[in-house]
């Protein structure tokens, strides 16, 4: 695989004037491939909310008939509600990669609201906590299902407050140099930001906060939703490393998620803001998470391995080694493998292509294991203390499950493509303050970007 012709040390001359009106342009610019993009998707997620009317049809009597449907939920809220956090983690490390690719991952705050109503179905499906074992023991009256949603809508709600808020001084741009309808859109939305210097500061700080706010919630909400909607639906699966599994492979979606959305930008015209650096960068992380994956993965197989209880056993055969197996080595290939293999070689990780394309594994992976955990959680579901004597066979998914599939991550990407018409779909004022930051000085035949940090 070759590298891209962009090279890690290019300079670019760009003044503010050329930053604000080229991503102003682009963005006030929809063109034909942004409308096929949305029809398409509009399409898919009409198909997949009318699956959803089927199941909704059926009733909630049939516990391992809505499995399908959890592992999309889930798949959702590992990837789309982890994305933000890549912007988030990057500006607490004050670095200067995040300026450029930070909105293609705040973008995804927005469809939290699809996840957040995809949430609702599930709740009379979680049984309650007495006779069972759970995460809540012996809590107050309404867990797991008041706490539970509470957790995920404020886990929403942060999100969305976090991208309104880091879009304020990009408002104030397009109400000053915008063109028609959206003017007074970005009147409305950040209709007091003046861009004083008090409001910068309380802005800074602002996004800190909310920031370690919506990480801390993640992790929370990832934690008890994995186990209230498929550990704990299985008497005798007991995990303390299951949860982190959870979280750590939300990560890794969250990244997967932005670096294939950076791809796109790429790919639609913004060249020349995300460039090879960028794509280097989040691939050696997405290959850290992998690694890292891969540990927490073996930590709690090889404890139910060397057990051999038959509690452990059973748990092996449920989610592992028994009738859905294949859907596990795929899930582990697509997941772990694939990222390992390619990305410890150089002319992989080092392009443009190469993460890419192993983002898009990693998104395929991901979705495999969330149909291993949840769908085989919800075929055993019992509300008992015991475990179970025998591991229920594969259920296969039908129409309405595929349709489910196939059109609530489409509703997931509508959104995203929404929001980018909402607000610049690159942040214009982190970039113009990258120029402030940034100085290119010569060194020996070739320039060298010199970067400050003055906070």
């Amino acid at each position: 695989m070759r590298r891209d012709r962009e090279q890690p040390n290019e300079v670019r001359v760009t003044t503010p004037e050329e930053i604000t009106g080229d991503v102003l342009r682009r963005y006030q610019a929809v063109g034909r491939g942004y409308w096929i993009a949305a029809a398409v998707t509009a399409a898919l997620f009409l198909v997949g909310v009318m699956g959803l009317a089927f199941r909704l049809a059926g009733g909630t009597q049939d516990q391992a008939a809505w499995g399908y449907y959890a592992a999309t939920f889930a798949y959702l809220l590992t990837t789309v509600q982890s994305a933000p956090l890549v912007s988030m983690g990057l500006l607490f490390t004050k670095a200067h990669l995040q300026r450029p690719i930070s909105r293609s991952s705040l973008l995804f705050a927005f469809p939290g609201l699809l996840v957040f109503l995809l949430f609702i179905p599930l709740l009379p499906l979680i049984p309650p906590t007495k006779g069972r074992n759970s995460l809540w023991f012996e809590w107050p009256v309404g867990a797991p299902h008041v706490f539970d949603t509470l957790a995920l809508g404020f886990l929403v709600l942060s999100g969305l407050v976090y991208l309104w808020m880091a879009s304020w001084p990009d408002l104030l741009t397009v109400r000053t140099h915008g063109r028609g309808w959206r003017p007074r859109l970005a009147g409305f939305l950040a209709p007091h930001w003046q861009g004083t210097q008090g409001q910068w500061r309380v802005l800074k700080k602002a996004l800190v906060f909310l920031g370690a706010l919506y990480f801390v919630a993640l992790v929370f909400t990832n934690s008890i939703l994995s186990s209230d909607l498929s550990m704990s639906l299985v008497p005798g699966w007991q995990s303390a490393i299951y949860p982190p599994y959870h979280v750590l492979t939300a990560l890794q979606g969250g990244v997967a998620a932005t670096i294939v959305a950076m791809g796109i930008w790429r790919w639609t015209g913004f060249r020349s803001y995300l460039l090879f650096d960028h794509f280097w960068a989040l691939g050696k992380l997405l290959l850290t998470l992998s690694l890292l994956g891969i540990y927490f993965w073996w930590s709690e197989f090889i404890v139910y391995w060397y057990g051999r209880t038959p509690r452990e056993q059973m748990v092996l055969q449920l989610v592992m080694v028994g009738p859905y197996l294949p859907v596990f080595l795929s899930a582990f290939f697509f997941s772990f493998l694939v990222p390992l293999l390619s990305l410890i070689w150089n002319r992989v990780r080092q392009s443009i292509l190469g993460p890419f394309l192993v983002a898009c594994s990693v998104l395929l992976g991901l979705y495999l294991d969330r149909i291993r955990l949840y769908v085989t959680a919800f075929a055993a579901a019992q509300v008992s203390e015991h475990p179970i004597e025998q591991v229920p066979a594969a259920h296969l998914p039908d129409g309405a499950d595929i349709m489910m599939m196939v059109g609530l991550p489409a509703g997931a990407i509508l959104l995203y493509l929404v929001a980018s018409r909402l607000v610049p779909g690159i942040s214009i004022w982190e970039l113009k303050e990258s120029l402030l930051l940034r100085k290119a000085r010569r060194f020996v035949q070739g320039y060298a970007v010199t970067l400050g940090k003055p906070e």
